[in-house]
Formats: structure tokens, C-alpha cells, sequence
């Protein structure tokens, strides 16, 4: 069939679509269909011939059955009194399996799952060339901002990149760091931005979950929600589609539940995957989801082993910004098949977007004389983003109270008008779970030897001299953090991942840091130090994989 009259019948095909049913309707059945919208306008190889066919099959097949016969998972190791002891883990119909291992199986084990791993990525590479060549190219859509569109783009079907960028319609609309010079856009930049955007790689359970959809990339699940998030505005219209806004986003119209359920580990639906779902385009490490729950929109979020204590401290964190009048989201903590969960309102509205301080980072090039924290200043005051200070120096002291250890520039940000452009001001403060030595030993924490601080120094107590003021601070408002952080923490649920000691430690942490700013509050003014000494020098996320060496 000529690439024309394949184009003709698609076009057919989706004009019968719209007549028979509304816009919202077409986009929920697109999104199923994994050979709809998302292929684009696709292209036949010429000259292909059937015996590199039956071979490319055989390949696949071999390799397939090779894979079948090997190990899933990874070995992990916990150390108990001084000795350590290794575990196979894996997962099983979508529950988690553990096994211990014997000192003698641990090295044939763990060559066996790397064997497992090379062969996965040969099957990914002839996937992808059998797709490359039979099937598709690229989809052409309009990258959009809402309503406006952007600019004209060419995703690869295969890996979800974007190999063209077109005729750019608004600049003032591209992400903030995207540069335009003569009319075209930075396409690596622009690369870089969509990547971001997609689900991490190295999020708890994603290999797992992609296995289980048949997809390759997170990137893909990106195109098949058409980009949408309930973070900001911009999402991608298929060219030949005639998709509104109004009739797709994820803050106005309900959303499928499909890969949510996949991400949190649960069975594979036998019907049709509906990948219209915002959490093909949710960030972060720890497993989380989006539902509606009493018509908000709410984000889900579980904790890292092995105290699963992120959920427990998004909640204390809330309450500590609540006693100072700090602008925050508000957590609470929510059970799930015995694990903990924190759940919170999403603070985007239709209207607003959050712009991480990342992308704010990117409006301007960093001169190496100049610190972080200065150059964050000097990016907020060229986009015209008031109250910055004030801002910081709340969320300066929260993190020192706290102990934050994963306050990265994705971790915070600012509000903007999506049609307007308009700033609103920094967004409330959000995500402060791995903090109170979540993932510590009570020894470690009276130590707090081991703590890591972001995003502007390595050390708290260096970021802390960064604060221009601690009048704002109402210390007999913290004089029940214990009962506060007990409270949280002494529930019956919790128990099983969370003792006694833990509890003492973590107050005993948190007192005696709130002891030394009150100290620092009432001996000398702030005395600012702005210098590039002990400055953070990658923006990396907390990695909560288990790990190992052999």
C-alpha cells in the first residue's frame, strides 16, 4: 500500500472518530490504542526482504527463550550484627519475592542476571531496528502550551526522542532554558527538557513495570499520554488530530488508573492498556502515583526500605512549617497493604504551572566566580520573580531542622501563569521526606556525620549562613516538635518498620538542631556568605535502588 493511501484511510479513519463520538472519548480510545495517534503518519522501508525478516524473527525468538530460562531481579545484602547476608529479590506477578543466599550461590547468581541483562538490551536493539525498518520513522505533532501552539516537532516512535525540531510559533512559550538562535531551537536542550520529563529509570520497580507493558523507554509512555502532566501545560497534538485542551488535560477530565497500578506492582490488566495517565510524566525516585480522590487530584508517594520513614517525615515536616507559618503543601500518611504512604493535594491549578528551580537555573549562563545561591538570585531577578529571599531563607532553616538531604533544584520552584506567563511567586514548599535520617542507623544521626546536604553547599551548617534573617522564626511555636514527631511516628502501623530508639534518636536530632539556631538567632545577626566554597557541584537526586558490590 503507497505511503498516500495509507495516509488517505488513517485520515478516514479518524474523521469517522470524531463524528461518532466527542473529542474526550477519541483521545481515551487513542490512548489504548498503541497503533493510533501515537505512530504518527508512518512509513514503510522499501525492499525489505522476507528472508531478513524469518531471520530478525528468529533472532528474537532465540533470545526470548534464553531470557525465559534465566534469573529476574537483582541480589541485594543486609547487614545484621557485624555479618552480612545476601538475598535474591525479584518480582513475581507483580509481588516482590526475596530468597537468601548461600555464600556458593551468590557469584553464579549474580552472572547469571547480568547474562539476563546483556541479552534484554541485544532483544531492545533488534526491537527497535525490526521497528525501525518495517514499521515507523517518526510522529509529527505540535508541541503545545495550553491552548498556543509552540513549535512543530518529529518524535522518534522507537525511543521517544525528538529528532526535528520545525517552524517555531512562539519562543516566549518554550520551556525556560530552550535557547532560539535564528529561528531554531537548541534540540539537545529541548531533548533534555522531554527526558526530564519522563518517568526515571532508575525509580523503584520502573524496570519491572516496563517489562511488563512491552515498552522499551519511559520516554514511550510519554508519547502515549501525549506529554500531559498535572505539573504544568504543555503537552503534544498529533498532526491530523483534532484534540482541544479542554477535552484532555489531566486537571479538568478523569484519567485512566492503568499504569499507576503497573508502577505500584499490581497484575497487568488482560484488556487493552489505557496509558492516558499523568504518571507517565511524574519525576522522582520513590514509587508514586496520581488519583483522584473526592474530585482532587493527589499524589501518592511511598518510602525506601528499609524504614519506609519518607512518608511518616513528608507529615512532620508539614507540621514544622505549619507552627512557623512557612507556605507548604500539607502530607498526611495513608496505609496500603501494610505499607506507608504519604498523599497530598496537587497545589497546580488548570490555570498555573510549576517551573522547577532547574529550569529557572538554565535562564542564564553561570559564571564560575559566581555561587549557586547567587546565581539562582540573579536567574530569579532577570525573570522577574519577587520574594525569592524570604523564600530561601524559610526553606534554609526548614532543611537545617529537618535534616533534608534531598533538597535538589527539581525539589523546589516557582508559579507562573501558563497563558500569561505572568509569575506568581515561589510555589509552597514540597517534598521534604528524605530528611530525620531516614535511611540511618540512631547512631548516625547524634553523629550527623553522614548527612547530605542540597542544594547550595555540601554541609548544613554552611548553607545555613546563606539565611539574610531569622526574625520570622517563632521558636515557642516548636516547643511540641517531640510531641509532634512522636505523634507521627508512634502509630500502630508503624511499629513494624519504626521502634522505640528510632523515635528517641530522631527527636533528640531535631531538638538539638532547633537549640542551635535559636542560639545562632539570639548571638549575632546573619552574616551572609556568599562564596563558592563548599558548593554542591552535581544535581543529583537521592537514589533509593538497593545496591551492591561483589
Amino acid at each position: 500500500m503507497s505511503l498516500f493511501y495509507l495516509t488517505a484511510a488513517l485520515l478516514y479513519t479518524l474523521r469517522g472518530v470524531y463524528h461518532v463520538a466527542d473529542r474526550r472519548r477519541a483521545f481515551m480510545k487513542h490512548s489504548v490504542d498503541n497503533r493510533g495517534l501515537s505512530r504518527g503518519i508512518i512509513s514503510l522501508k522499501d525492499e525489505v526482504t522476507d528472508m531478513d525478516n524469518r531471520e530478525q524473527l528468529r533472532r528474537i525468538t532465540e533470545l526470548t527463550e534464553q531470557i525465559a530460562g534465566l534469573p529476574k531481579g537483582y541480589l541485594s545484602k543486609k547487614t545484621i550484627g557485624g555479618k552480612v547476608y545476601y538475598y535474591h529479590q525479584w518480582s513475581e506477578n507483580g509481588v516482590k519475592q526475596s530468597r537468601y543466599l548461600h555464600d556458593s550461590e551468590i557469584a553464579p547468581l549474580a552472572d547469571k542476571i547480568e547474562k539476563r541483562k546483556e541479552l534484554l538490551a541485544q532483544l531492545r536493539i533488534l526491537k527497535s531496528q525490526k521497528s525501525r525498518r518495517n514499521e515507523v520513522t517518526g510522529m509529527k505533532c505540535t508541541f503545545m502550551h495550553k491552548r498556543t501552539p509552540v513549535a512543530e516537532l518529529e518524535l522518534d516512535d522507537v525511543t521517544g526522542f525528538i529528532q526535528k525540531i520545525g517552524s517555531i510559533y512562539a519562543p516566549e512559550h518554550l520551556p525556560i532554558g530552550i535557547p532560539v538562535r535564528n529561528e531554531i531551537a537548541d534540540r539537545a536542550a529541548f531533548n533534555d527538557w522531554w527526558r526530564d520529563r519522563s518517568i526515571p529509570a532508575s525509580r523503584s520497580g520502573v524496570p519491572e513495570a516496563l517489562e511488563s507493558l512491552g515498552v522499551t523507554d519511559t520516554k514511550i509512555l510519554l508519547v502515549r499520554c501525549y506529554g500531559l502532566s498535572l505539573s504544568d501545560q504543555y503537552w503534544i497534538c498529533p498532526e491530523g488530530a483534532e484534540l482541544r485542551w479542554e477535552d484532555i488535560n489531566f486537571f479538568q477530565n478523569d484519567f485512566s488508573e492503568d499504569i499507576g497500578d503497573v508502577l505500584f506492582g499490581e497484575r497487568k490488566k488482560k484488556d487493552a492498556l489505557n496509558f492516558s495517565s499523568p504518571d507517565s510524566t511524574s519525576d522522582g525516585n520513590l514509587k508514586k502515583r496520581w488519583k483522584i480522590i473526592d474530585g482532587k487530584r493527589c499524589l501518592i508517594k511511598g518510602g525506601s526500605n528499609p524504614f519506609r520513614q519518607q512518608p511518616f517525615n513528608e507529615a512532620i515536616a508539614s507540621g514544622i512549617m505549619e507552627r512557623l507559618g512557612i507556605p507548604h503543601v500539607s502530607y498526611t500518611v495513608i496505609w496500603s497493604k501494610d505499607a506507608p504512604y504519604s498523599v497530598c493535594e496537587d497545589f497546580v491549578t488548570e490555570n498555573t504551572e510549576l517551573i522547577p528551580a532547574w529550569r529557572l537555573l538554565q535562564a542564564k549562563e553561570q559564571k564560575n566566580s559566581t555561587s549557586r545561591y547567587r546565581h539562582l538570585l540573579e536567574c530569579c531577578e532577570l525573570l522577574g520573580i519577587g520574594n525569592i529571599t524570604p523564600f530561601l531563607d524559610r526553606m534554609l532553616v526548614l532543611d537545617y531542622i529537618i535534616a533534608n538531604e534531598d533538597r535538589h533544584f527539581n525539589n523546589f520552584g516557582a508559579l507562573r501563569n501558563a497563558e500569561t506567563l505572568e509569575w506568581l511567586g515561589m510555589a509552597p514548599i514540597y517534598d521534604s521526606g528524605s530528611s530525620l535520617g531516614y535511611d540511618k542507623m540512631p547512631g548516625q544521626m547524634r553523629s550527623e556525620k553522614d548527612v547530605v546536604c542540597k542544594p547550595f553547599k555540601n554541609h548544613h551548617t554552611e548553607q545555613l549562613k546563606l539565611v539574610t534573617d531569622f526574625d520570622w522564626i517563632d521558636f515557642d511555636r516548636l516547643s511540641d516538635v517531640d510531641e509532634l514527631i512522636s505523634g507521627v511516628l508512634s502509630c500502630e502501623e508503624a511499629a513494624d518498620y519504626i521502634d522505640e530508639g528510632r523515635i528517641h534518636a530522631i527527636t533528640e536530632s531535631v531538638q538539638r538542631r532547633i537549640g542551635h539556631l535559636q542560639e545562632l538567632a539570639m548571638t549575632q545577626a546573619p552574616r551572609q556568605l556568599d562564596t563558592t566554597e563548599d558548593d554542591v557541584r552535581e544535581e543529583v537526586a537521592a537514589d533509593y535502588a538497593p545496591k551492591m558490590e561483589l
